[in-house]
């Protein structure tokens, strides 16, 4: 009895809200075991590598896969939990780190500190999940508190935002590098339609990946596409595509749409949510914080270019700042085996950003912003 007792209360603990340790400091995710890892299934691969051919410089398939309905991934299997990660003081954090303390930046509206390194400087608003990093919008799993007269931020985030950009090193690729572009859509999925005049997102995404193949290739880059007609190719298909050519990077192009609100504009970039945070997005979906996929394997490498090539496109084009955001519902990043991310070009809702987004300068604009990203 006193057993089955004890069990009842160590189980309790686990599913309490804001239960946390304060005797130890759990292992990082990186430490845990293989058998508490999801194993992205098998999905067949179309078309196989051998059927490619190079056009321009730039490796694009030689044949469409055949027009398949649209299919989401299976979802993650439940794994074992995180570890249960406290709010940790920033202060101590920073020590710990040989950083300097946070300063504090402004009181009014919100009372927000900075924490800076040779890598560059976050900001942070107390009571708010939007942060800034060198100027650029990023959003935190959860916001930041002030308790007894410091700044404290949820152990997670620690890991998955801000070591990734104040302390670890920028990630690089090889020579020979390999990236797979997804223009999203096509065939009968035909993405969200343009106020303008009613044009399809497909169109201009499968047009942005054809501009942005032939730059990547002069980079240095062997470029793969995964369709290059209007087909429409699964989800799955498209994560078996990127393994089958043993991609280094893989992004997948989209545009916006907020309708029938025409007035939210602006560029977003997302990555996987890292275990053990809520995501910036969800769209009805469940948002399960324990779930583990594979791709979840490249949280900081996925963050580091999500924040590189969003800052470029907010740069260079001067759209609206929606800043780089998670999700863990996205089925074309959830499988991959390698860093990848998803780009929302504008808002197809919005009259005047629609009309740039069909304007073909604008969209040359977005290639070569994304190729001199990557160099």
């Amino acid at each position: 009895m006193f057993k089955f007792a004890l069990i009842i209360f160590c189980a309790a603990l686990l599913v309490l809200p804001g239960c946390v340790s304060t005797t130890e400091t759990p292992p990082p995710l990186s430490e845990w075991s293989e058998t508490n890892v999801v194993v992205s299934p098998v999905y067949p691969t179309w078309p196989p590598a051998a059927s490619l051919a190079k056009t321009n410089g730039a490796a694009v398939s030689g044949t469409n896969p055949p027009s398949t309905t649209r299919t989401n991934l299976p979802p993650a299997k439940m794994v074992k939990p995180p570890p249960i990660y406290a709010y940790t003081s920033l202060n101590r954090w920073a020590a710990e780190q040989k950083l300097s303390a946070p300063l504090l930046v402004t009181k009014s509206p919100l009372t927000t500190y900075a924490v800076s390194s040779k890598n560059g400087v976050l900001t942070l608003a107390i009571g708010s999940r939007e942060a800034t990093w060198n100027g650029v919008t990023i959003h935190l799993g959860l916001p930041p508190e002030f308790i007894d007269g410091q700044v404290f931020v949820h152990g997670v985030d620690l890991r998955k935002n801000f070591e990734p950009l104040l302390t670890d090193p920028a990630v690089t690729f090889h020579t020979n590098r390999v990236i797979v572009i997804d223009p999203g859509h096509g065939g009968i999925n035909a993405g969200t339609v343009s106020l303008l005049d009613q044009r399809l997102e497909k169109e201009f995404t499968l047009d942005w990946a054809r501009r942005l193949a032939p730059l990547l290739a002069s980079n240095g880059w062997t470029v793969f596409l995964t369709r290059t007609t209007d087909v429409d190719v699964s989800l799955s298909n498209r994560v078996a595509f990127a393994e089958s050519h043993h991609a280094d990077l893989f992004i997948s192009l989209h545009f916006n749409s907020a309708a029938p609100d025409k007035r939210q504009n602006g560029l977003e970039t997302y990555c996987l949510t890292p275990q053990g945070l809520p995501s910036t997005l969800t769209r009805g979906n469940p948002d399960f914080t324990s779930q583990w996929y594979p791709n979840n394997a490249f949280d900081t490498e996925n963050l580091q270019l999500a924040v590189r090539l969003h800052a470029n496109l907010v740069r260079s084009t001067g759209e609206e700042d929606r800043g780089v955001r998670r999700a863990r519902f996205m089925g074309v990043l959830q499988g991959q085996r390698r860093p990848a991310l998803l780009l929302e070009g504008g808002f197809l809702s919005n009259l005047n950003e629609a009309e740039r987004i069909e304007s073909g300068e604008f969209r040359q604009k977005l290639a070569e912003t994304v190729a001199a990203a990557l160099r």
